[in-house]
């Protein structure tokens, strides 16, 4: 996919990383001051009486503007879908509008992407590229199997460019010119990447990685769960692709032209090519290391492994064998904030520097959000073992913006903090007094997830709903497993998973009766693959979906697909 060409002088990018830590503390001043230079005239700002002209421009901004979520902005953003040209957020005009995964509420939200964004991307990829490529140096010559797929953008009614995250990313025309120096040419041509069929484009993935495999440097995927589900399917279709590389021609289910006529150019018979891969497939032992005995030249696996795809990495580990599993950088639809400056770190143990120079960055104490004044800190006013949500101020329009996610303060590399992903603060499960965010379901499926491997059998996927529709209410689990057992295990797990709530609301509110058995809904397979598909007919991207870990009442069509699905249930007996 990416031609490379250009130097990358990697010590230089770590070198300007070093200094600008350093300052940390001036580096964001001077941010702040940039982008509210760059945008003195938005009508936005100039509605909390700034105007450039400040004294001090960041005791002022904070003084003066408030702390908002996308509910306050959303108004602003739709009037620059519907083709409003004037400043609203931003002094000059976005390039395009980016649509988030839309798991987390049910539905997508709207948030401008600009140059300035794009630049910051390439800037975070750089710097993570320089320190990873320091631990795990790669081949000039090598390839890498990137499993990406980029969705269509379409113009909204008012002109706009409108796509996911990832699809402004890979679309926007600096994209390649910036990353010639940084990543390994792609397996896949550019038009499996751009594929309207994303089962195609993956099936063309896992088939042009297999052509180039002693090529290949390392496996990436933006999310741990696109790598799992790539050789998920990998097991169901290997056969079929090795057929492709014995006969040298391509599988009659890629139907679309542009592809097939991309792909037919890579194929030619190659029986000993075929039948090595068969042999290879044959000999592991339930898909233990296929990674490495497919791509015998990887040095790592790569991708986003923290928060909710934390429970994908214990498959991906299978998958992956003795390959070190580095994750991806921390960052979201409204901009990136930290790179993986310790890659040789496990997931479980993974952190993230901010880079100072992104956007203007302040933390709100989680012991302070929800109730009474909240006092956000600065980037460098942080305590090392808390925990705070993020806020955000960045060059696309976004101010002092509450991104829902919470963090830890692990550390300090130089004076820039290093954080860890804990978890989405607006995934909840309450009824009444209790207050279990994603987190805490994520633990309590990973406990009683360790009796079902007893039986050898794993929890595909899982997500969660607060059942309001009996009194007393009660937390309804849904499962996908990967094998048939008895109930009485199943029966475990449920009451495995009620004590693994330890929220102290919860378990009063258990003991008194006040919430009641906590039901485990088992669901055929296929199920949360179907879950998928309605985001991706939503506009979501298979690279950016995120599977939604509690499914509000809003989303109403995700609750329906899972209670259809349904082929058992079990109700909790751990507090009878």
């Amino acid at each position: 996919m990416l031609e490379k060409v250009e130097t990358f002088d990697m010590n230089r990018v770590i070198d300007e990383f070093e200094e600008m830590t350093r300052n940390a503390d001036q580096v964001q001043k001077q941010t702040l001051e940039d982008i509210l230079l760059k945008n003195k005239s938005a009508i936005y700002l100039r509605n909390f009486g700034l105007d450039g002209n400040a004294t001090d421009p960041e005791e002022a901004f904070k003084s003066m503007v408030p702390l908002v979520t996308d509910v306050e902005l959303e108004p602003y953003i739709k009037r620059m879908v519907d083709g409003d040209t004037s400043p609203i957020l931003t002094g000059h005009p976005v390039s395009a509008i980016s649509l988030s995964s839309g798991t987390s509420q049910g539905r997508p939200k709207f948030i401008p992407f600009t140059d300035e964004l794009m630049e910051n991307t390439l800037q975070l990829f750089r710097t993570a590229f320089a320190f990873r490529n320091r631990e795990f140096p790669i081949d000039d010559n090598g390839r890498a199997l990137q499993f990406i797929f980029s969705s269509k953008q379409y113009i909204s009614t008012g002109g706009v460019p409108v796509g996911t995250a990832t699809t402004n990313v890979y679309r926007n025309p600096n994209f390649k010119a910036g990353m010639k120096s940084i990543t390994s040419l792609s397996c896949s041509p550019d038009e499996v990447l751009f594929s309207p069929d994303v089962h195609q484009a993956l099936y063309c993935h896992l088939l042009s990685g297999i052509l180039f495999r002693d090529q290949v440097q390392y496996v990436f995927a933006v999310f741990a769960h696109g790598i799992v589900h790539a050789f998920r399917t990998f097991e169901q279709v290997w056969e079929e692709i090795v057929t492709d590389i014995k006969d040298g021609v391509l599988s009659n289910r890629i139907t679309v032209p542009s592809v097939r006529a991309a792909m037919s150019k890579l194929l030619t018979p190659n029986p000993e090519l075929a039948e090595t891969i068969r042999t290879k497939c044959m000999s592991l032992s339930n898909w233990y290391g296929l990674i490495p005995a497919l791509f015998p030249n990887a040095k790592y696996v790569y991708g986003i492994m923290t928060g909710s795809m934390e429970p994908y990495v214990h498959k991906l580990r299978h998958y992956a064998g003795d390959l070190p599993l580095v994750s991806h950088d921390y960052g979201s639809s409204e901009g990136w904030i930290a790179a993986n400056v310790t890659p040789r770190l496990s997931p479980e143990e993974a952190t993230f520097a901010v880079i100072p120079n992104l956007g203007y960055f302040e933390f709100l104490p989680l012991s302070e959000t929800g109730e009474g004044e909240e006092k956000p800190v600065g980037l460098t006013e942080v305590k090392i073992g808390e925990e705070y949500e993020v806020v955000i101020t960045n060059y696309a329009g976004l101010y002092r913006y509450r991104l829902g996610d919470v963090v830890k303060i692990e550390g300090f590399y130089n004076n820039t903090p290093q954080l860890k992903f804990i978890c989405r603060r607006n995934l909840i499960l309450s009824i009444n007094i209790d207050k279990n965010t994603e987190r805490d379901l994520q633990l309590s499926v990973e406990s009683a997830a360790k009796r079902l491997s007893e039986e050898k059998i794993e929890v595909i996927d899982f997500s969660s709903h607060v059942d309001v529709s009996t009194d007393p209410g009660h937390y309804a689990i849904f499962w996908e497993i990967s094998g048939e057992t008895n109930e009485d295990v199943l029966q475990d797990c449920c009451n495995c998973l009620d004590r693994g709530f330890i929220d102290a609301g919860y378990v009063s509110s258990r003991k008194c009766k006040t919430i009641g058995a906590l039901e485990l809904k088992v669901v055929r397979k296929g199920t949360f693959r179907k879950v998928q598909e309605h985001f991706l007919g939503l506009g979501s991207s298979a690279g950016q979906f995120k599977m939604p870990r509690c499914v509000k009442p809003s989303n109403a069509k995700v609750l329906q697909i899972l209670c259809e699905n349904v082929v058992s249930n079990y109700f909790s007996t751990a507090f009878d």
